[in-house]
């Protein structure tokens, strides 16, 4: 029992029924506390869902995603950690106030978590056609959920796709900073064409932050895949990336 809860007035009398529910309440939370799993990495997967992504390059997007989470190099980047499990949850984002969550968080502990997250990935149906570009919030949603879910990580990484710059909402620069203050590393993942020179350099300078952030660009949507498996094995394995924070496809 804490020493509040021990204590018999506050000033000269506690009322008995104030006291019992300030009790109850530090109970729960610290119940909640002790409950937390430790793993080695929470990570978010923040894809693009916004009205730029039309519905051939979602599909390759979302296959891009589950092919790299099947990707042998995956599951022994997980098995070879300290722990040997991660956390991990898929949203799709769009405007300031659109954030959807199709896969929230799971435990991967075994390969068949992975494969089981991989299966939803390609059968669950598209919820955001529009809404904007806010990466700013989407960032910050990310780093919310992260300190908000029943996982205590060693790493907490927000990872986020993109196939242009924030176009309303909070600017990407300030989510990223909020998420850096709260102990997060941001890592960026643009999807470039000739309509997106400068993406890149976009991402760079105003989307990663916090220990060890990097970008890895994908050329054009048929590179998703390529960029999402190498930017995972990176990210789960928590090996150091180049000082200018751009980890290039190997060839």
């Amino acid at each position: 029992m804490t020493k509040f809860c021990q204590a018999r007035h506050i000033g000269h009398r506690m009322l008995p029924g104030i006291a019992v529910a300030l009790c109850a309440l530090i109970f729960i939370s610290s119940a909640n506390a002790q409950k937390r799993v430790p793993v080695d990495l929470e990570l978010i997967l923040m894809a693009d869902g916004s009205g730029s992504v039309d519905d051939d390059e979602f599909i390759i997007q979302r296959q891009g995603y589950a092919k790299a989470l099947r990707h042998p190099d995956i599951w022994h980047g997980i098995s070879s950690g300290i722990l040997r499990r991660i956390a991990l949850s898929y949203v799709e984002w769009s405007g300031p106030e659109l954030q959807i969550p199709i896969i929230k968080w799971t435990l991967i502990e075994k390969k068949s978590d992975l494969d089981a997250f991989a299966k939803k990935l390609e059968t669950l149906p598209r919820e955001l056609y529009s809404g904007g570009t806010a990466i700013g919030n989407a960032i910050l949603y990310g780093a919310n959920s992260i300190k908000s879910n029943r996982f205590d990580g060693t790493r907490e990484v927000v990872d986020l796709s993109g196939d242009g710059w924030d176009r309303n909402g909070m600017p990407a620069a300030e989510g990223r900073d909020q998420a850096v203050k709260m102990g997060i590393t941001v890592n960026g993942l643009p999807v470039l064409d000739e309509d997106r020179i400068g993406l890149d350099k976009f991402f760079v300078s105003d989307v990663i932050g916090g220990r060890g952030a990097f970008s890895i660009p994908a050329n054009g949507f048929k590179d998703v895949f390529f960029a999402i498996r190498r930017k995972l094995i990176l990210e789960i394995s928590g090996k150091p990336v180049p000082l200018n924070g751009v980890a290039q496809l190997p060839l």
